[in-house]
């Protein structure tokens, strides 16, 4: 008879929502109140939450911040990955992250085309790794965030999915430090 392993205990994330917007203030964020009210509905624990202006440096900031509270595991925001002028979030990523998650951006498009048809191609979603926290990047819309949520990050951030998931991955992404410092 084969040995199986028991499923993992649910472990809660802790995860900071950052909202990207030039009008958006806390009291009209449906964006990230769906993420936040989706989370926490989940059984993860809302870290923090913020809103910060269109501005390249200062979304690189913020994320460089999160990224070096241990307090805080992973980072959702959502706004500015379109294509105008303003919209500069996947290059503020672009500017912090170690390590990208292409396939994240991906599936975003895929699961998006499915509901919008062709206009998912203005989505620039993506994700990376900075310094051992998740970052993704979600459009600025609450149907976005829901589709980034429900049919990705869901999933993904909870550690009993089946076959793997990022969740599993938390205590490892940190394990090069040590070797580069040799």
């Amino acid at each position: 008879m084969e040995k199986t392993e028991p499923d993992p205990a649910f472990k809660p994330v802790r995860i900071a929502v950052l909202t990207i917007s030039d009008t958006r203030g806390m009291d009209d964020d449906r964006s990230g109140d769906t993420l936040c009210e989706r989370l926490q509905s989940a059984g993860h624990v809302l870290a923090t939450r913020a809103i910060v202006k269109d501005d390249r440096a200062a979304i690189a900031n913020r994320f460089r911040e999160w990224s070096a509270d241990p307090e805080i595991e992973v980072i959702i925001s959502t706004g500015g990955t379109g294509v105008t002028g303003n919209d500069v979030t996947p290059e503020a990523l672009g500017d912090v992250v170690e390590k990208r998650i292409d396939g994240f951006g991906e599936l975003f498009r895929w699961i998006s085309f499915q509901k919008i048809g062709t206009s998912t191609v203005q989505s620039r979603a993506d994700a990376g790794v900075l310094t051992g926290t998740y970052i993704f990047v979600l459009p600025g819309s609450p149907g976005a965030c829901r589709d980034g949520w429900d049919d990705i990050l869901k999933d993904q951030l909870d550690i009993r999915h089946k076959p793997c998931n990022f969740a599993e991955l938390l205590p490892r992404l940190r394990e090069h430090e040590g070797r580069d410092a040799l």
